[in-house]
């Protein structure tokens, strides 16, 4: 089953065309991951189908319940109700982590699970608790966000998202702001979310891992999908000029 479906996505800000007429859709336990240059409209796109942003056209729907319709070419959003409904199925990774910096490491995977989710205060604990064990953390949950490194937060971040349970995850870059010692430790939970067949849409720079990780490599430019399909045809043999010419700019980059 497809968890979510965007088609003709279409969006602007004022006269600049950021996306235009972007289709795609996401298996239960997919991996994809979408390079591109700088200013391709990967981000806005992951905006959009986290619903941080509206679009102006074209259709979205999740786990086969329809977020936007199409009504004389604009979009039209569904009722309140039933996109914060819809909002569960997925949850987002930013790449700045995020977190609340008031609130100890505890408190910031808890509070979303019990004020969203009405989850029991003590059940929500218990499960934090085993997450940042996963995450290599457990001894961390009395921790303020400050005294953690920038790897650790991005756990935390990830530990957060998790909890909320839900269908996919999303990430906007999740090691851009991090030294390469601690993308490494983000790098290693993504694979392992990957192994135990978590559904995940990964913006990412990070080329290997993309080939790794990936069932599937979507390339953007220019606002729209320029090439996508398996890795090793992406990444290793691509057939568009445009994606031979941005992986040529990052192998010699490295």
């Amino acid at each position: 089953m497809d968890l979510l479906e965007v088609k003709n996505i279409r969006k602007s800000f004022g006269e600049l065309e950021v996306l235009k007429d972007i289709s795609l859709s996401v298996a239960e336990n997919e991996v994809i991951s979408i390079i591109g240059p700088s200013g391709s409209g990967k981000s806005t796109f992951l905006r959009c189908i986290s619903m941080l942003e509206t679009v102006d056209g074209g259709t979205m729907s999740y786990c086969g319940e329809a977020a936007v319709t199409e009504k004389d070419g604009k979009s039209v959003y569904a009722d309140k109700k039933t996109l914060e409904h819809i909002k569960s199925y997925f949850s987002l990774v930013f790449q700045n982590f995020n977190l609340f910096p008031h609130y100890s490491v505890l408190k910031n995977i808890t509070d979303a699970p019990i004020h969203v989710r009405k989850k029991d205060k003590t059940e929500a604990e218990k499960e934090a608790r085993a997450l940042l064990e996963k995450m290599g953390l457990a001894d961390k949950a009395d921790n303020y966000p400050y005294q953690l490194s920038g790897g650790q937060q991005q756990r935390i971040a990830i530990a957060r998202a998790l909890a909320m349970e839900p269908k996919m995850i999303f990430f906007d870059e999740p090691t851009s702001a991090l030294d390469p010692e601690l993308t490494a430790e983000i790098l290693k939970v993504l694979k392992e979310l990957a192994a135990e067949k978590m559904t995940m849409v990964i913006i990412t720079h990070e080329i290997d891992f993309a080939r790794s990780v990936s069932d599937r490599v979507i390339f953007m430019d220019g606002g729209v999908i320029v090439e996508q399909g398996k890795p090793g045809d992406v990444i290793d043999n691509p057939s568009n000029e445009r994606t031979k010419a941005f992986l040529r700019k990052i192998q010699s980059a490295e």
